[in-house]
């Protein structure tokens, strides 16, 4: 078997933090936090200790690495289908794109399950709000009139809507029919919106 060539150090260090995540990502999924110790991490990722404590200060940093990247995986899927021919569209577009982002196996667990619980919901909400929280808010402004999108009700809107597009993440990873849900979002945004 070949090994890699990387180019530099910074394609060494990329790589390196990159099979860490991954590594790390797979066993959170499998068996939790409290159960996935440092060795097991880096066993999994072919790499050092050492390696690892370069990289990150210790597991929580570790997980907080995984959770942005999945929590950007997610903003990014609902930028790339939030397209639409008003703003109530683009909404909806980005509640579709949002439920099938967090079909991606492990990733309700990890970001409504696990995040939560380990990093507490002050450092959950910061890394939420460079992600799928903000591409709602973003919607939710483009919807309403200038006047209307100054208002603090759009913040609380949107950390309502949030609250529900969670909830359906958590019952289709349960097994629920993702269709039902997405429709659901979908009347629950036209009604948000109603004026």
């Amino acid at each position: 078997m070949q090994s890699k060539i990387y180019k530099s150090n910074k394609d060494r260090t990329q790589a390196t933090r990159a099979q860490l995540i991954a590594a790390a990502r797979e066993l959170f999924v499998e068996g939790g936090y409290a159960d996935t110790g440092t060795p097991a991490i880096v066993k999994k990722a072919k790499v050092t200790r050492g390696a690892l404590y370069h990289h990150f200060v210790d597991k929580a940093d570790l997980l907080t690495a995984v959770i942005a990247e999945e929590a950007q995986a997610v903003a990014e899927s609902i930028i790339s289908h939030a397209e639409g021919t008003s703003a109530i569209q683009s909404l909806k577009n980005g509640s579709r794109a949002y439920i099938e982002a967090m079909q991606v196996p492990g990733r309700t667990r990890l970001l409504l399950e696990i995040g939560p619980a380990v990093l507490g919901t002050n450092l959950m909400r910061k890394i939420d709000d460079g992600a799928a929280h903000r591409t709602l808010l973003d919607g939710l402004k483009a919807a309403f009139d200038d006047d209307q999108a100054k208002s603090k009700d759009i913040e609380v809107l949107a950390d309502l809507l949030s609250a529900a597009f969670d909830r359906a993440a958590i019952a289709v990873s349960a097994g629920a029919d993702a269709e039902i849900y997405v429709n659901a979002m979908e009347r629950l945004i036209e009604g948000s919106l109603a004026r």
